[in-house]
Order: C-alpha cells, then sequence, then structure tokens
C-alpha cells in the first residue's frame, strides 16, 4: 500500500512513517520541512494537487495542521487558513485522485469540556479554542467530502499522544526532563486536570486498522487507552519511574475558567469494534520515553 503522509515532520508524522515502513508500505511526506518528500504548503492548493497525483497513493493520513492552542488563539485566522483551507485542499485532490482511503486526524479537543464521562462519539461537540473549532470545520468538510464525493474517508478524534520524538513543550516532555535532573514539577490547578495519556504506537495501530478495515469507512472513532489519569497522577508516576527526587509544586488554576478540572477520557468500544486493543500501556510507554531522554542528555545510569 502506498501512504502519503501530511505534516510528516512533525512528532506523530514522523513515528507514522517509521511504524508504515517498518510494515513494508510504501510511505511518503508532505510537509513544510524541508526534510520531507514533498515540501509543501497545505494551503498551496496547486502544489499540494501535484504531490498527491506524483505520488498516487493509495491512502493519504492528513496530519499537516497548527496544532498550538496559544499560537491559535494569538492569530486564528492563520489557524483557520492552514487547518481548514490545507485540509480542503487535500480532500479535493484525494478526491480527484480515486484515494482508496482518507484518514482526518482530528481531536479530543472538539468536546471540549465534556458533558458526559467517558467520551464517545456521540458525546455533544463544545469546542473552545480556535484550534478546536478548526478541527470541528475540517471534521465537516470530510463528512461532506463522503457524502458528496463518495470518499472513503475516516475520522480519528484522539486524547493526549506521547512518544518519543515529542516537542519539548509536551507536558510529558517536561516532566520527564525536569526528574532526570531533580527539578520541580509545576501543575497548574493542583494537576486535578485528567486526560487518558496514549503511547504513539497504539495511535499508528488505530490508523493501520482504519486503513484496512471496511467497515471504519464513513465512521468517526476515540483513540486511546480509555483510561482517566489526572496530571498529578501523571507527574508521581513519572517521578517514581524516574527514581527522581523532584518536588511537585502545587499552583493554583491560570485563569478562572480553569478553576473547574478539565476531566476528559474516552470510551473506545468503536474502535475496539473494529480490533482495536491498546498495545502499549502507559507506564511502559514512559519508560521508552524515560530512556529516549536520558541518551538526549547523555544520561547512562
Amino acid at each position: 500500500m502506498k501512504v502519503l503522509i501530511t505534516g510528516s515532520e512533525g512528532f506523530i508524522g514522523r513515528n507514522l512513517k517509521r511504524y508504515f515502513k517498518s510494515l513494508g508500505y510504501d510511505v511518503a511526506g508532505i510537509d513544510i520541512a524541508d526534510s520531507s518528500e514533498y515540501t509543501v504548503d497545505v494551503v498551496d492548493k496547486d502544489a499540494v494537487f501535484r504531490a498527491v497525483t506524483d505520488f498516487n497513493p493509495d491512502a493519504i493520513v492528513h496530519l499537516a495542521a497548527i496544532v498550538s492552542i496559544p499560537k491559535s488563539i494569538e492569530d486564528p485566522y492563520n489557524c483557520y487558513r492552514v487547518n481548514c483551507f490545507g485540509t480542503l485542499n487535500v480532500l479535493e485532490a484525494s478526491a480527484r485522485i480515486g484515494l482508496k482511503r482518507f484518514i482526518y486526524a482530528s481531536s479530543a479537543n472538539v468536546y471540549g469540556l465534556p458533558k458526559e464521562l467517558p467520551v464517545r462519539e456521540d458525546t455533544p461537540i463544545s469546542p473552545r479554542a480556535p484550534y478546536d473549532f478548526s478541527k470541528v470545520i475540517g471534521e465537516k468538510f470530510v463528512e461532506s467530502y463522503i457524502n458528496h464525493k463518495g470518499l472513503p474517508a475516516v475520522i480519528l478524534r484522539s486524547w493526549k499522544l506521547f512518544g518519543e520524538d515529542d516537542v519539548p513543550t509536551s507536558a510529558i516532555v517536561r516532566f520527564v526532563r525536569s526528574c532526570l535532573t531533580n527539578q520541580p514539577l509545576y501543575l497548574y490547578n493542583a494537576g486535578r486536570d485528567s486526560t487518558d495519556p496514549t503511547y504513539i504506537e497504539n495511535y499508528c495501530l488505530a490508523v493501520k486498522l482504519s486503513l484496512e478495515r471496511e467497515e471504519a469507512v464513513g465512521q468517526v472513532f476515540n483513540v486511546g487507552t480509555g483510561n482517566e489519569v489526572t496530571i498529578r497522577q501523571l507527574a508521581e508516576k513519572i517521578k517514581a519511574l524516574t527514581g527522581s527526587s523532584s518536588e511537585l509544586i502545587l499552583l493554583p488554576p491560570r485563569t478562572e475558567m480553569e478553576s473547574e478540572p478539565m476531566r476528559s477520557y474516552p470510551s473506545i468500544e468503536k474502535l475496539m469494534s473494529i480490533g482495536y486493543r491498546p498495545v502499549v500501556s502507559l507506564e511502559e510507554g514512559l519508560k521508552r520515553v524515560i530512556e529516549y531522554e536520558k541518551k538526549r542528555v547523555g544520561i547512562t545510569k
């Protein structure tokens, strides 16, 4: 199978490329970074069409996006320009070549502060930041191409993904690096917020199943492990795994809006119905990241 990944040089993209290449897939990437096979900005419609036509993939995994919440708030126009119109360009190119499968990387952020727990695919959406809204709009574009162009597409709403090559601003990377150097761990809102930290290999498996299973077409799936973990629990687990003496500093909420803990974790029953089972636990994933970060900073013990 030939798979084209947009946003291929980001954290998720790099891991997906390695994963699919290990399975023998023919993989290429589109990214604004010149390390990708196709150096393309997804807002450039003609460049997107040329790259898609040239590689002529069986499937496209669309990851390219502005993913920073603060950046989306600071510059919502650019967020919508990239995340919405970029998605539209990739969708149109996909429809024109008769693609066998289109995977859209959405986000659990579309649910906002969830109205029920665990979050199910039919839980009402309640976006808050421009990034969240951009993912809702992207999903609607995908739905339109499913309905009006017959595009065989799948939407994946993932929770907090982590793993090797993650960005330095990620909470898990920050906690690991702080613990490895016995620096304090700062927990806003006393670490009461919760999520479902999901190791990247689990997401790769979800994408693979979405590519292979016909019953996935036209569906929306939550991607995670189905477990709720508070930020404080996460920090304590990393501290224990590293044997660190780091102190947990419990801070107040940064804003009044954050005073109510943000609790969010998914039901993964629907994804399990197409064969998904998490293959890497939270503890095992954290151990892998810790070893990776040790090598990066030259810690040998």
